[in-house]
């Protein structure tokens, strides 16, 4: 087994230098050491993503594994990347580059800028090390950095009661929630006798594969724990306890609350961060759950007598939650004044629309369909993440000349910043799935996925959420860019070269994913990320975190 050391060497690099920055402030005073400090470790963070993704894709065309101190899997720490992770990877070190130029420019004069990039370093590394863990009390512990990281980026403004609130209302719900993922982690080890992925995803499916896998009983016979109890009930508290703390991390129905109050108070490249990246991580890790752990095959996916088996079931309130999701945030995005309030509540209508697409494979749906409905699940992952840091980006602007949030309040505002007002136009036409952008395909992906799996009602509710949100985006068109320019900002309103030379690259980025999904793309991210939806991409995937069994002695 080959130990790919840009696997693991990317977290630990951005944490240490995420630590090291407290101790660099006894020296150097300097703010612009810090900002050129964090741009350096996010670029490198950026090529060992690229270089990871490259590998998994077009080197070794398989998942790839790092032992974290030599210890073989189950024992050790083991990051285990397919095609979905490495993709996923990817678009963190893209996105968290531009976060990080973006805010060298709107943090410019800010005190406490080093503190700001300490957590904001930590919170890349933390998301990294979600989609690369094959091992699930690990991915708690990333959860865990990931969200103390998110709760000091939200309280930033600690001299504003509005966004210590919001800090203080997603830390207390938060923490309820990684608790109850650390007692799902509890049942399931209690039940299983290990935490590592891949162990998990070969004792869900005994005995029946052992039939692909000769040597799947070999790989933990003699260092894999085992459990006791019922297994199935152990497994259902365990998935509902999880999936409690997912759906929190995703801002889904009903635990969406705390996002409208979380994203407005946090700076706006922390917005753009919050919104474009990390509700996502609550997404990867239901797919990773549902899908590797206890997918296709697994104990919970034997049928009942009624045709349904409990996978089933956990995956239809998973499409519920989704379609509720949607619902609420284009509702609810329609009657808000704040730009940012309207971009959070945007972000729940996607991602309920993300977790529909994650809710289509039951009993009883083709293997394309599913294919389908990941793939669409991965590109509208993609398209949000860089249409909501966009988005994000450009309202920045609009708040840094006007000194408001309120949309009635800068009326006008944007025909005096036309480069900014064209980037948010590109932006709400992406994002509401206007073709040809990106948007588009992502959506009529998982529209096809609803309607090749009979869930013809959610198909609906994906058009009629789409079709409300449209109501959403045109109320920030028409108040910020239709009515006469502002008398009093005449002059005084200017767009920075800086900030839009970084809108610039995120509307050419989503301009090349319209480009790249109209010239047959789309066959190529189906063909990296349907590995994790099939039993020859779960032995690959198990193949790799478990070969060093296979080793010569």
């Amino acid at each position: 087994m080959m130990i790919y050391t840009p696997l693991g060497i990317v977290p630990l690099m951005l944490t240490f230098a995420a630590f090291a920055i407290p101790l660099l402030t006894l020296i150097i005073k300097k703010k612009w050491f810090y900002h050129l400090y964090a741009l350096l470790f996010s670029v490198v963070a950026l090529c060992y993503t690229a270089e990871n993704f490259w590998l998994v894709v077009y080197g070794v065309k398989q998942p790839i594994s790092y032992l974290f101190g030599g210890w073989i899997a189950p024992l050790g720490i083991v990051y285990t990347v397919d095609g979905l992770g490495a993709v996923l990877g990817l678009l963190i070190g893209i996105d968290m580059v531009l976060i990080v130029l973006y805010s060298i420019w709107y943090m410019r004069g800010e005190e406490g800028i080093e503190w700001y990039y300490t957590l904001l370093l930590l919170l890349e590394s933390a998301m990294i090390g979600i989609v690369y863990t094959g091992d699930i009390f690990n991915l708690f512990v990333m959860i865990e950095l990931l969200a103390i990281s998110a709760y000091g980026l939200v309280g930033f403004y600690r001299h504003k009661r509005e966004a210590i609130e919001a800090a203080i209302k997603y830390a207390l719900i938060g923490a309820t929630a990684t608790t109850m993922f650390f007692l799902s982690i509890v049942y399931i080890y209690g039940t299983y006798g290990t935490v590592n992925m891949a162990d998990l995803a070969l004792k869900t499916r005994l005995p029946w594969i052992t039939q692909y896998i000769p040597q799947a009983t070999m790989y933990f016979a003699h260092l894999s724990g085992t459990g006791y109890g019922n297994p199935i009930v152990a497994t259902a508290i365990a998935i509902a306890l999880a999936l409690w703390a997912f759906t929190f991390k995703a801002a889904v129905f009903p635990n969406y609350f705390w996002l409208p109050d979380a994203h407005p108070e946090a700076p706006t490249p922390v917005s753009a961060a919050l919104s474009g990246l990390v509700v996502k991580m609550g997404a990867y890790a239901t797919i990773r759950l549902l899908y590797t752990i206890f997918g296709v095959g697994s104990l919970i996916d034997a049928s009942a007598a009624g045709g349904w088996s409990l996978r089933d079931v956990i995956l239809f309130i998973i499409l519920l939650l989704g379609a509720i999701s949607a619902m609420i945030g284009s509702l609810v995005m329609i009657i808000q004044n704040d730009i940012k309030r309207i971009l959070a509540y945007s972000t729940i209508d996607h991602l309920g629309v993300i977790f529909m697409g994650i809710g289509v494979a039951m009993h009883g749906v083709s293997q394309a369909v599913v294919a389908i409905a990941l793939t669409g699940v991965v590109l509208h992952m993609i398209n949000h993440s860089f249409g909501k840091t966009m988005l994000f980006m450009a309202s920045g602007i609009y708040i840094k000349n006007s000194g408001t949030r309120d949309i009635t309040r800068m009326r006008g505002i944007g025909r005096l910043l036309p480069v900014t007002s064209l980037v948010m136009v590109v932006g709400l036409l992406h994002l509401l799935g206007v073709p040809p952008f990106g948007g588009f395909f992502s959506k009529l992906l998982i529209y096809n996925a609803l309607i090749g799996a009979g869930q013809v009602a959610f198909a609906l509710i994906l058009i009629l959420s789409t079709a409300i949100s449209m109501l959403g985006y045109m109320r920030i068109i028409v108040n910020l860019i239709l009515p006469p320019r502002p008398p009093e900002l005449i002059g005084k309103a200017r767009e920075s070269i800086p900030a839009t030379t970084i809108l610039s690259v995120l509307t050419a980025i989503i301009i090349i994913i319209g480009i790249y999904c109209l010239t047959g793309g789309i066959n190529t991210l189906q063909a990296i990320v349907e590995p994790s939806t099939t039993l020859k991409g779960l032995v690959q995937y198990i193949d790799s975190t478990f070969s060093t069994y296979m080793l010569p002695k």
